[in-house]
């Protein structure tokens, strides 16, 4: 098998659209198609915080639908498909940014976003085991003892990382460094928590390198275990960053 796992998207279309032309896809159908047919893949939180958030909603849709593509949600994610089905969410920390693209379309425009997200969400399973269980997609990183396993506490963990239940200052969840407790077999390959470069730590890889924050867009070609990336055209902001010690 042959996968180009994307990090967090965030609505940033452009970036999107010149990673995969760097990555050797075509755009002649109005989607990304290798010559080679690798297909892409995608780690949640295609939305939110950039301008472009429908067109990357659409787009990964489409290549889905095509099974061109494998996709696992993020908190992002989560958090819109609530809002789609009309529950009480926070239109707040990057899904007003969605909601502000949603208000200027048609109502029957809205709709259809709409439905194509339910249809991807309702119809992508949590993480996602590729490759006879070598590697495994999964939003916030997995542990290694909740691979194979969906409940509560998993989709927790896989949408919000290894939390504390603390805050930091900003109010942003404090969260352990899963990662260097990991030992498993499997590669696990997610994003989340952006940081400035690819983070390759143990048989893990945080692919999250803020493309919304003015980092880089960054894929991670599998199984040749290859990073490439483009840079970001947003403002930068360092504090969006984690740093680990490591």
């Amino acid at each position: 098998m042959k996968i180009d796992i994307i990090g967090d998207i965030h609505g940033c279309f452009s970036e999107f659209q010149q990673l995969t032309l760097k990555l050797g896809y075509v755009w002649d159908e109005g989607i990304p198609v290798h010559p080679s047919k690798r297909k892409l893949g995608f780690v949640g939180d295609l939305t939110d915080r950039g301008s472009d958030s429908l067109k990357v909603m659409e787009t990964v849709y489409q290549l889905w639908k095509k099974q061109l593509a494998y996709y696992v949600p993020g908190n992002h994610c989560n958090k819109l498909y609530r809002y789609f089905l009309g529950n009480k969410v926070q239109i707040t920390h990057g899904l007003e940014t969605t909601v502000a693209e949603l208000s200027v379309c048609t109502e029957e425009e809205r709709n259809y976003f709409r439905d194509i997200f339910l249809e991807l969400y309702e119809n992508s399973p949590l993480y996602l085991q590729l490759n006879q269980n070598k590697l495994v997609i999964a939003h916030a990183g997995i542990r290694e003892d909740y691979i194979g396993k969906i409940n509560s506490k998993v989709k927790t963990f896989v949408l919000y990382g290894d939390i504390t239940g603390e805050k930091h200052e900003d109010g942003s969840p404090v969260r352990r460094d899963w990662a260097k407790k990991y030992h498993g077999k499997a590669t696990i390959v997610y994003g989340h928590t952006p940081v400035s470069e690819p983070r390759f730590v143990g048989n893990t890889v945080n692919i999250d390198t803020g493309a919304v924050f003015g980092g880089k867009l960054t894929a991670l070609r599998y199984p040749e275990m290859e990073i490439v990336s483009v840079p970001s055209s947003m403002p930068f902001v360092p504090e969006k960053f984690n740093t680990f010690d490591s």
